[in-house]
């Protein structure tokens, strides 16, 4: 057997009962220390062999509510009681005067636009590091996004780079709490204020994330979530629209109800206002109400083990953890993100290192890419609807701005883990660190 030594940040980093092993007695491993300091993508030991925690979690004592909800009949939140019982808790969670439950974010954040006056022609604001629905549901309102740059520190739009954005179309800013991580909403709402903008936070990822202590999807006039099933609050599909707006929440529930009168919408004929169908069906608020009882306790385990994987990845050159922009503020983390930095690499490519770290046994992804240069947006743009809607010039000037420098260099670094993952044990988060650091020491075979 060879005997090298291993380095100190090998020495420190011992997660692992086989890290533990090989740094304190060899003999007691089944092959040779080279193998185990061999990277597993160039056929050495991987790290981790054992499972991540699985999502979602079903709780079966819910089964009694769906099977009893079946048998009656009352299938949709017309004739039966569940959605309306979500909504009031989920209301109360966020702390907020009013919420409705919808079919998925995606139709949370139609309602919210179309409810806050974004209509043909319009200009709105966004976040260009995010899922294709928030942008996608600008182009459905016959609108035309306008990508603000990313913060490449923060994952988010700047703040700085909003106003020079503004257009006399511009009705509405659409920032995005992207993996959980707080928007410098008072900056946001000020150039908002200033501008008589309206503000639709998408808090899709963002269940219980916090700025300055207030809840996201609470800082804006609308904030919208999304209850997909790789959620932190999942029920395979949904979503939810908050606000304290009585008036504006009841033109919501009329929209996503098919125009009907709802509150303050009077009923002038059956169909007073224009609508569809957008609700959220009985079964999905039933799993919901049973996910609640799990989502700040699981909350409090992502924070507390993101936290540590903060400080212990902090330490290995080249892994750049997201900076959250305010005192007591804190991410939903449903994906934990950090920057990869090539050069601090040996400048072995970000593919390699994703395709070494899962090797390792630890899952992870680039996130999102250049979403601002997605095929549907020119799809859009040569249609003949935004022909009619936006000048030849105003479209050849929106191509010549949609230069986002900030954004492109995320989509270059970006890095993450899903949020299942953060609840593991402070073992399983050794186990990350391990293998990160083992890359890195290792990072010359890559090349």
């Amino acid at each position: 057997m060879t005997n090298r030594k291993f380095t100190r940040r090998q020495a420190i980093l011992t997660g692992t009962a086989g890290a533990a092993a090989a740094m304190s007695n060899l003999s007691f491993l089944p092959v040779n220390v080279e193998n185990i300091k061999r990277l597993a993508v160039n056929g050495g030991e991987k790290v981790r062999s054992a499972n991540w925690p699985a999502w979602p979690v079903w709780d079966q004592s819910a089964e009694a509510d769906v099977i009893s909800m079946l048998r009656s009949g009352k299938w949709w939140r017309g004739n039966g009681d569940y959605v309306a019982e979500f909504e009031k808790k989920y209301a109360g969670l966020m702390g907020t005067n009013r919420c409705l439950a919808t079919a998925s974010g995606t139709t949370a954040l139609l309602v919210a636009l179309h409810v806050l006056g974004v209509d043909a022609g319009d200009e709105v604001l966004v976040s260009p590091y995010t899922f294709i629905a928030t942008y996608n549901v600008i182009f459905l309102n016959k609108a035309l996004p306008v990508f603000v740059d990313t913060d490449p520190e923060t994952f988010l739009i700047n703040p700085l780079k909003i106003e020079e954005r503004i257009t006399e179309r511009t009705s509405a800013i659409l920032p995005v709490h992207i993996y959980g991580l707080p928007v410098d909403m008072d900056k946001l709402n000020a150039v908002a204020k200033k501008h008589s903008l309206k503000v639709v936070e998408d808090a899709c990822q963002a269940w219980l994330g916090q700025y300055k202590g207030k809840k996201l999807g609470t800082l804006g006039d609308l904030g919208c979530f999304s209850f997909q099933n790789s959620k932190n609050l999942p029920t395979g599909e949904g979503g939810a629209v908050i606000g304290n707006n009585d008036e504006i929440m009841d033109r919501c529930h009329s929209f996503h109800n098919c125009g009907r009168p709802f509150g303050s919408v009077q009923p002038t004929s059956e169909y007073p206002v224009r609508g569809s169908n957008r609700r959220m069906q009985q079964i999905q608020a039933i799993t919901l109400l049973s996910q609640m009882n799990r989502i700040e306790k699981d909350a409090d385990i992502r924070l507390e083990n993101a936290k540590y994987l903060d400080k212990k990845l902090a330490e290995i050159p080249g892994i750049v953890p997201a900076k959250l922009i305010a005192e007591n503020s804190r991410s939903a983390y449903h994906l934990y993100p950090f920057r990869y930095i090539s050069e601090k690499f040996g400048n072995v490519s970000r593919l390699k290192f994703i395709e070494a770290l899962r090797a390792e046994g630890v899952p992870c992804s680039p996130g999102y890419g250049r979403q601002n240069k997605d095929g549907l947006i020119e799809e859009a743009l040569n249609s003949k609807g935004y022909k009619r809607l936006f000048s030849e010039q105003r479209l050849k000037q929106w191509r010549e701005e949609n230069v986002l420098p900030g954004n492109d260099q995320l989509a270059r670094e970006a890095v993450t883990f899903t949020q299942n993952i953060l609840l593991g044990t402070k073992s399983d988060m050794d186990d990350i660190v391990n293998a990160v650091t083992k890359i890195y020491e290792n990072r010359e075979s890559l090349l």
